[in-house]
C-alpha cells in the first residue's frame, strides 16, 4: 500500500534512545570517528563497571617538561664541547708556557664566571622568597616591572652560554696561532657587557638596569639617606672584592694592549701582580660600606652604625698588610708584618662572624624563610630543622676565616685555590641573603603592625567610652 518499508537513514535521531548521546557519522561512511569511538567505549566500560585503559597521550610528559629536558641535554652537550675544545687547545701548548697561558685566560674570564654564578644564586634567592611569601619587592623598593626569578635565570642562562663560549674561542684561537683574533675575544665580551648595562633604550630590562646603576652610584657616593638596597648590595660587593681586583687587572691589560701576550709575570709593570692598584680595588668595597655606616649614624644617631663601621674598618689592615709582602724584605715580612696580618685577620673574621649572628640575622625565627606556602620537598627538608641552624653558623664561621685568608699575597698566583675560595665566599653570601632579608621582612611587618595598632587604638577607646555612656 505504501510501496514497501521505507529505509531509515542510519543517522536518524529516531534510532537513539531517550537520554543517550548523539552519534555523528562521517558523510558517506558508517564508521565512528576515533574520538567518538573512544568516548563511546569509555561510557560502555563505565556502565559495565570496567576500567578504562589510559591512552598514549595521557601518559606523555608535558611539552614544558620535554623542553626543559632538551634544554638540560643541550647545556650538558655544550659544556662537554667547551671542555673538550679547551682541553685540546691547552694540550697544544708547550709545557713551559701552559701554566702562564692558563693563568692569563683565567684572569680575563674569572670575574665574569663568578658574576654568572652570583646571578644564578640570586635567582634561587628570589625563588625562595616567592615561595615563602616574602615581599622582597617592598623591602628593596622595587617597581612593578622588577625582574622575577625566572627572568633572572634567563639572564644567567645567556651568561652561562656566552662567557664559556668566548673563553673557549680564546683558548682555541691562541693555541692555533691566531693571536690577534684571540686577543679580541675578551675585549668584545667586556664591551658587550658594558654596552648591555648602559644601553639607554627600553630593551634588556631598562628599569632594572637603571635601578642597578643608580644603586651602584649611591654606594660609591653615599651623600643621601641610605636605603636597604644600598647597603645590601654594598655588602654583596664586599664578597666580590677579589672579582673587582681581577676585573681591574683585565681592563688594565686591555687598555695597555697586553691581552694574549703572557706578560703577567712582569711584576713591576702597570698591570702586574705587584701593582698598587690591586690592594686599592680590594679595599674599596669596605671603604664604601664604611662611609655608608657613617652616613647612617649621621641620620639616625644610633651607635650600632658606628660599631658596624668599625667592623668594615678591620678589613683594611688585612688587605694592606698582605700587600706589603711584595714591597718589603722577606725577613721583615716574616718577623714583623706577618704576625700583624694574622692578628688583624683573626680580628676581622671573628668580628664579622659575631655581627652576622647577632645583628644581621634574627635567630628567633631562623628557618621561617623556608616555610613555603605550598608543599615542597625543599621546605620539608629545611623548615624547622636543627641541622640547618648548625650548618649555617658553622659554615659561616669557617668561610669567614677562609675569605680573609684569601686576601693574603702568597695565594694570589694559585688561581685555582683563589677561585675556589671566592666561589665558597659567594655561597656563604648566598645563604646570608636568606636570613638577612628575612630579618628585614620581620622588622617591616612589625613596624606595619605597630602603626596599624596605633591607628586603631583611638577608635577602640572611643568605642569603649561610647558603650559606657561617656562623652569626650
Amino acid at each position: 500500500m505504501f510501496g514497501g518499508l521505507e529505509s531509515i537513514p542510519n543517522n536518524s535521531p529516531h534510532l537513539r534512545k531517550s537520554g543517550s548521546r548523539p552519534v555523528v557519522f562521517d558523510i558517506g561512511t558508517s564508521e565512528l570517528s576515533s574520538e567518538e569511538d573512544f568516548l563511546f567505549s569509555k561510557e560502555s566500560n563505565e556502565m559495565k563497571g570496567g576500567v578504562t585503559p589510559l591512552s598514549s597521550s595521557a601518559i606523555m610528559p608535558s611539552p614544558l617538561l620535554l623542553w626543559r629536558f632538551k634544554l638540560i641535554l643541550f647545556a650538558l652537550w655544550l659544556m662537554y664541547a667547551h671542555l673538550q675544545i679547551g682541553w685540546d687547545s691547552v694540550m697544544r701548548m708547550s709545557a713551559d708556557l701552559r701554566d702562564l697561558f692558563l693563568y692569563e685566560a683565567f684572569l680575563y674570564y674569572n670575574p665574569l664566571l663568578l658574576v654568572t654564578m652570583m646571578v644564578w644564586l640570586w635567582g634561587i634567592n628570589l625563588w625562595v622568597f616567592a615561595q615563602a611569601n616574602v615581599g622582597y619587592a617592598k623591602i628593596f623598593d622595587l617597581d612593578q616591572s622588577h625582574l622575577t626569578h625566572r627572568e633572572i635565570w634567563k639572564c644567567a642562562t645567556w651568561m652561562t652560554i656566552i662567557v664559556p663560549t668566548s673563553m673557549t674561542a680564546y683558548l682555541y684561537l691562541y693555541s692555533h696561532g691566531e693571536v690577534s683574533l684571540a686577543a679580541s675575544q675578551p675585549v668584545l665580551l667586556y664591551a658587550a657587557v658594558a654596552m648591555t648595562l648602559i644601553f639607554p633604550f627600553d630593551i634588556f630590562h631598562l628599569s632594572s638596569r637603571y635601578f642597578l646603576l643608580r644603586t651602584i652610584w649611591r654606594i660609591v657616593f653615599p651623600i643621601q639617606a641610605i636605603t636597604f638596597a644600598d647597603f645590601f648590595l654594598a655588602d654583596i660587593f664586599t664578597s666580590m672584592s677579589k672579582v673587582f681586583s681581577d676585573l681591574e687587572r683585565s681592563v688594565c691589560r686591555m687598555v695597555h694592549r697586553q691581552v694574549a701576550t703572557i706578560a703577567w709575570f712582569e711584576a713591576d709593570s702597570v698591570c702586574g701582580s705587584h701593582s698598587i692598584a690591586i690592594p686599592i680595588v680590594l679595599v674599596l668595597p669596605y671603604i664604601f660600606r664604611f662611609f655608608q655606616c657613617l652616613r647612617q649614624y649621621k641620620d639616625t644617631r644610633e651607635k650600632t652604625a658606628l660599631l658596624n663601621a668599625l667592623k668594615y674598618s678591620t678589613a683594611v689592615p688585612v688587605i694592606c698588610l698582605s700587600a706589603l709582602k711584595y714591597h718589603v724584605f722577606p725577613d721583615k715580612w716574616t718577623n714583623i708584618y706577618r704576625p700583624l696580618w694574622l692578628l688583624s685577620s683573626v680580628l676581622n673574621s671573628l668580628y664579622s662572624f659575631y655581627w652576622d649572628i647577632t645583628r644581621d640575622w634574627d635567630l628567633s625565627c631562623f628557618t621561617r624563610i623556608f616555610k613555603f606556602s605550598k608543599p615542597h620537598i625543599l621546605s620539608h627538608l629545611l623548615y624547622g630543622r636543627k641541622w640547618v641552624y648548625l650548618w649555617v653558623i658553622g659554615s659561616n664561621l669557617i668561610l669567614r676565616c677562609t675569605w680573609t685568608y684569601k686576601l693574603s699575597a702568597h695565594l694570589r698566583h694559585n688561581y685555582l685555590t683563589v677561585f675556589t675560595i671566592t666561589a665558597l665566599e659567594m655561597l656563604r653570601r648566598f645563604q646570608w641573603v636568606f636570613f638577612r632579608v628575612e630579618n628585614e621582612w620581620n622588622k617591616t611587618n612589625s613596624k606595619s603592625s605597630s602603626q596599624l595598632s596605633m591607628i586603631d587604638m583611638p577608635k577602640e577607646e572611643e568605642r569603649l567610652l561610647s558603650s559606657n555612656g561617656h562623652s569626650v
